[in-house]
């Protein structure tokens, strides 16, 4: 059976207790459910985005913003579907997780498997996920025969400034027996014993250096790869997305894969340190984003303290009021016009009123000049 080879180095500790902290402080926060829903949102949008632009989609984030709202643009049919098929892999992860989360048998079972009572149910991995996943990916991309079906013939990967061959994956007749023991790795007692973030890393190597499929094999690896975060409650909420960052800093990313990839011709002899390194930073890069963000937009450990944890439903509107004051510390009623064009005084003077009423704003001055700023913790 494959047995990943790392070290556990100081950079990987130091990465690995920051993204704790963060998920401590985003998992603790005490979030209004509209923003929450907005965090999520954004999410989704640009991990499909920037999932699909680092395959060379050239649609713009405004684009496929609309897209996954559900709503129509012009523009290359096969950018599109791309992007269209990787927003319904995000939402199968979605379903996937949310029937773990409930106790509820995953796609791939008959029924709930019976666990002791004094253990957690284990999560399955199989073949029959990293299939399904392939095949939404690939959906009206690839020939129908080929979608969310291993590959059947040999592929190599090239530089694309230089032509040279970049990677050699495994003959096409190893890679059921490759991605069999992978499996069976994921789901062995040693593996439930790894750390959620280490495992996350392995998994989506690991995947990228079988190339079990024909195309789509970049975007399967990294959403598969989400699943061991989601089963440990490392989601922090869905309110992340690694694309971003892997897009951003795609000479880095490819170039820790092809690093390791130069190791050794057999896959599972390969030492996976430098990718599990890289890996770990962008998670921590990330889990920080979200939590400056969460800190910053819903006044967390303040609110926390001054209203008991207490969630406040904010409106659409109530929240770019409340966004502006944390941006520029204050606002008067003329911002608050321009940010809110389509919406007469009267509507605004009770948006105000509402913070105000809920503890959330404080008002200064008098009415015609009255300031209104978030309440001093």
């Amino acid at each position: 059976m494959f047995q990943p080879i790392y070290t556990i180095n100081n950079q990987i500790l130091q990465n690995i207790g920051h993204i704790e902290s963060s998920k401590a402080l985003i998992d603790e926060a005490p979030l209004v459910p509209a923003y929450e829903k907005q965090f999520k949102q954004d999410a989704m949008v640009r991990t499909v985005h920037y999932g699909t632009r680092i395959e060379g989609n050239d649609l713009t984030f405004h684009e496929v913003a609309r897209l996954v709202e559900g709503q129509k643009i012009t523009a290359g049919q096969r950018d599109i579907q791309e992007v269209i098929n990787y927003r319904n892999v995000v939402d199968y992860l979605e379903e996937v997780w949310s029937l773990y989360d409930a106790g509820l048998p995953l796609p791939e079972e008959k029924k709930v498997p019976e666990t002791p009572d004094n253990q957690a149910r284990p999560f399955f991995y199989s073949q029959t996920l990293i299939k399904k996943i392939h095949s939404l990916t690939t959906n009206k991309i690839i020939s129908t025969d080929q979608c969310g079906q291993y590959r059947h013939q040999q592929v190599v990967l090239k530089n694309t400034q230089t032509g040279e061959i970049a990677h050699r994956p495994p003959p096409a007749i190893e890679v059921p027996y490759l991605i069999t023991d992978f499996v069976d790795w994921l789901n062995s007692d040693n593996s439930q014993q790894m750390h959620p973030v280490i495992k996350s890393a392995i998994t989506q190597y690991i995947l990228v250096a079988i190339h079990p499929f024909i195309e789509g094999n970049g975007r399967v690896a990294r959403a598969f790869a989400i699943l061991p975060l989601y089963i440990k409650s490392y989601d922090i909420r869905r309110l992340f997305s690694l694309e971003e960052y892997f897009d951003k800093h795609a000479e880095d990313y490819y170039n820790s894969i092809q690093r390791t990839h130069l190791q050794s011709s057999d896959i599972f002899k390969r030492d996976l340190t430098l990718w599990v390194e890289y890996y770990t930073k962008a998670l921590d890069i990330e889990f920080n984003r979200v939590k400056e963000k969460v800190k910053g937009l819903s006044r967390d450990i303040r609110l926390k303290q001054k209203l008991g944890g207490k969630q406040i439903p904010l409106s659409q509107r109530q929240i770019k009021l409340v966004e502006y004051m944390q941006q520029f510390g204050g606002i008067r009623m003329p911002e608050a016009k321009e940010i809110l064009p389509m919406v007469s005084d009267d509507t605004i003077w009770r948006d105000l009123k509402k913070l105000i009423s809920s503890g959330v704003v404080e008002k200064h001055g008098s009415t015609k000049g009255a300031y209104y700023a978030l309440t001093s913790a």
